[in-house]
């Protein structure tokens, strides 16, 4: 079995804003579980287990939705938190820009994966990159005053031009993401240089 997802990778530029802005919320001293900002892309859709065999099938259905999708510009837009400020699970940034090209994106993907057995997720998409889980209650108030007051630093627009295929190894210090396929959007299939 392999662990996997579908996902929009950032531009190394997005490194050193994603760790400023965990950087202050760690200033909480709350019990978060921060994101390697090495590792923090926007999910689009997450497969969990799959049997090895169902990979190309999911490398195929992908690149016939991305043949027809051109690239978009995205954008940071804030901090946020699931379910919100005042109880927050999930620390997150924003995305804006061309959002109504991903979410789109996203859609297409949910109806074609949904026709080979993946169930389309329940919740609205919200655009987002993951900063950090909340483990307990330890300085919840804290983080609360911090996540109101946050102030982004310069994150430029990127142009979304592939969607990769990630297989997640999970281990205690992390999980380890491998490529498996990077697809171009408006183009074919890639093994690599997207």
């Amino acid at each position: 079995m392999i662990r996997a997802f579908l996902a929009v990778d950032l531009p190394k530029s997005y490194r050193n804003g994603l760790s400023e802005v965990q950087g202050y919320l760690k200033k909480s001293g709350a019990d978060v579980r921060w994101s390697s900002v090495d590792n923090i892309h926007l999910t689009l859709k997450f497969f969990g287990d799959i049997d090895a065999s169902q990979i190309e099938a999911i490398i195929q259905a992908a690149a016939g939705i991305a043949r027809t999708t051109p690239p978009f510009l995205l954008g940071a837009e804030g901090v946020g938190a699931f379910p919100s400020f005042r109880n927050p699970r999930v620390i997150w940034l924003g995305l804006n820009g061309q959002t109504e090209s991903l979410t789109r994106l996203h859609r297409s993907l949910e109806q074609v994966f949904a026709l080979l057995g993946f169930p389309a997720e329940k919740r609205k998409f919200t655009p987002h990159l993951t900063l950090g889980r909340v483990r307990s209650n330890r300085g919840r108030e804290q983080l609360q005053q911090l996540l109101e007051g946050v102030v982004l630093p310069k994150f430029d627009d990127f142009s979304v031009t592939c969607v990769v295929l990630y297989r997640s190894t999970l281990r205690p210090q992390g999980s380890l993401y491998t490529v498996l396929q990077e697809i171009k959007l408006n183009g074919d299939t890639l093994t690599a240089g997207c």
